[in-house]
């Protein structure tokens, strides 16, 4: 049952925590959802060069609070703090309601499997060999202290007419043990010569039991 079940999605409550935190009534939870993602693209869409890690929205009565994690906050915030305020604006114009957006460094972007997958993603989209960004991303990630790793690349690989996927470990990697810190992203790269390309990404960081879900 392993493969069968989302590695973070298991560990709620465990040492995960919900990205989105807020309760809605049963009539306007569709509504609050989709306002939720459209939050998130667009914040994708507008920070995609900051390397992000993960988005948390937190609601309460009139306000919303979005946490943006970040390999580079430089990159994020803008020249004298131009970027983020224009993304406010923005961010409070689509749910006309206070939206604060804070903006958080992640000490070791070499961890977070979400930033290594969209490296990979990026490699590939720029055709570099699917190979040599395998490799570099491993060695990268067990040099900064990863207990294990495991990528998989699925698509037509060096435009072959078959797809196939591409697997690569290092370490452990607990598909059950649920007081095992492991985590868990999906990127797609979108060439031109052989369409879709997925890359999935396991970073085991060691056991922990902290539901607050290690705050880089």
């Amino acid at each position: 049952m392993g493969r069968k079940v989302h590695p973070k999605a298991i560990r709620i409550g465990i040492n995960k925590e919900w990205d989105s935190m807020w309760y809605a009534h049963k009539t306007k939870f569709s509504k609050v959802l989709e306002q939720d993602l459209k939050i998130k693209e667009m914040i994708k869409k507008s920070m995609k060069d900051a390397g992000i890690d993960r988005i948390r929205i937190k609601r309460s009565a009139n306000k919303i609070e979005v946490v943006v994690y970040v390999a580079r906050p430089g990159v994020a915030i803008g020249r004298g703090g131009e970027g983020i305020d224009l993304l406010q604006k923005e961010l409070r114009r689509m749910t006309k309601s206070d939206a604060e957006l804070k903006i958080r460094e992640i000490r070791k972007a070499d961890l977070s499997a979400r930033i290594v997958a969209r490296t990979i993603a990026d490699g590939i989209e720029r055709r570099q060999p699917s190979k040599l960004l395998v490799a570099s991303a491993i060695e990268k990630i067990m040099a900064a202290g990863a207990k294990g790793t495991k990528i998989w690349i699925s698509g037509r690989i060096n435009n072959a007419s078959q797809a196939r996927t591409v697997k690569a470990t290092s370490g452990s990697v607990p598909a059950q043990t649920l007081r095992a810190d492991v985590d868990y992203a999906f990127e797609a790269a979108e060439t031109l010569d052989a369409g879709l390309m997925g890359v999935k990404v396991w970073i085991h960081r060691g056991e922990s039991n902290n539901s607050k879900e290690n705050e880089e």
